[in-house]
């Protein structure tokens, strides 16, 4: 299936789904695969609005905002997710998220 398909495909689940966090984290994933950052992002922060404890949305946002040369918000991003890795007791993704962190900083 192509990226197109599949965003396509996504999309019309959201539309009956809107609330499905994994669709809504696969879509932003498409569009942050295709270099489409806007759109991913924005993705992703509807995905985090809805699921403020969707760790791995953080850091994907995170890793997207970075490739993206906005290490400021990657930053920022990391910290929230951090956060939400603390909260929930997700210690992988915590793992992550510090790495990445200590890595751009």
């Amino acid at each position: 299936m192509d990226e197109m398909n599949r965003l396509q495909m996504l999309t019309q689940f959201l539309e009956l789904n809107p609330g499905d966090a994994f669709a809504r984290y696969g879509l932003a994933m498409e569009y942050s695969k295709t270099g489409q950052t806007e759109e991913a992002l924005s993705q992703f922060s509807r995905l985090l609005e809805l699921h403020p404890d969707y760790t791995n949305g953080y850091f994907m946002a995170a890793q997207t905002l970075e490739r993206a040369g906005r290490t400021a918000e990657a930053k920022a991003m990391l910290e929230k997710g951090i956060d939400a890795a603390n909260r929930t007791g997700n210690r992988h993704a915590l793992s992550e998220m510090s790495g990445m962190l200590e890595e751009i900083s």
